[in-house]
């Protein structure tokens, strides 16, 4: 039913791509999400809902791992401002749905980076844990957090 259709259409299938999935027993990925059942973290209960898929998070890893080679020798302030540029269009493509875990991760992520990324340009012997802790790096450096698009500012 489907070829026939799209036949009309003038499209072809990707018969190595598409599949029939049972959408409330079985994930499926699609323009980035992951599709079907969540499992909520607070009772256990499962819930239909979409989320940032893993590959997609992945993929914005490895943008800012790109971004934040020793070789780019751009100052602070034009880093930090591609490097929010990144993270807040990929934040706002992923505004829908479950995102809670894949900021998180991509959070934890951006900030060792950058804290890797600065103790090289400053020539820091140290993890520089105190000196770029996760507040100095969200704050003070002006890094976007995703977590806070998310959440809102803290009151």
């Amino acid at each position: 039913m489907t070829r026939k259709v799209t036949k009309r259409m003038g499209l072809t299938l990707n018969e190595a791509k598409t599949g029939i999935k049972q959408a409330r027993r079985e994930r499926f990925d699609f323009l980035g999400y992951t599709f079907g059942p969540h499992r909520y973290r607070k009772d256990g209960h499962w819930y239909l809902g979409a989320s940032p898929s893993k590959k997609s998070v992945l993929r914005l890893k490895q943008k800012v791992g790109d971004l934040l080679l020793p070789g780019n020798v751009g100052t602070w302030s034009e880093v930090r401002k591609r490097l929010n540029r990144i993270l807040s269009g990929w934040s706002a493509y992923f505004r829908y749905g479950t995102r809670t875990l894949a900021y998180r991760a991509v959070d934890h992520y951006a900030a060792d980076c950058v804290r890797h990324f600065l103790r090289r340009r400053h020539k820091v012997r140290s993890r520089s844990t105190t000196r770029f802790s996760d507040a100095v790096v969200f704050g003070e450096l002006g890094v976007l957090q995703l977590r806070q698009i998310q959440l809102g500012p803290r009151s």
